[in-house]
């Protein structure tokens, strides 16, 4: 069901009415019994979900498991090809065995 805006001429009480498109438009304020005027608004984002939309098909892997891991709470897979991945493991590597040393 849509929302309508109604403003009222008398007193300018502003409100919203859940309404099917076929009720008749309300004509008074429910505070002061004044005409109320019906406004235009700007109406309703659209979102599209599901296959067949860009947003949904042709992210890219690394997006792909980003999300995944934020949904899941997983931490997501490690490329080993990414250079940064490979400092990282080289930096652990490293200040094991210094601390074997001292």
């Amino acid at each position: 069901m849509p929302t309508y805006d109604y403003v009222c001429d008398r007193c300018g009480h502003e409100f919203e009415l859940f309404q099917k498109m076929t009720d008749r438009p309300r004509k008074r304020c429910p505070r002061c019994q004044g005409t109320v005027r019906r406004r235009i608004g700007p109406g309703a984002g659209l979102l599209f979900r599901g296959s067949g939309f860009y947003v949904t098909d042709y992210r890219s892997s690394d997006y792909k498991a980003k999300a995944a891991a934020e949904k899941g709470g997983a931490t997501p897979p490690v490329d080993p090809g990414k250079p940064g991945a490979s400092k990282g493991d080289s930096k652990k590597a490293t200040s094991g065995s210094s601390s074997d040393k001292s």
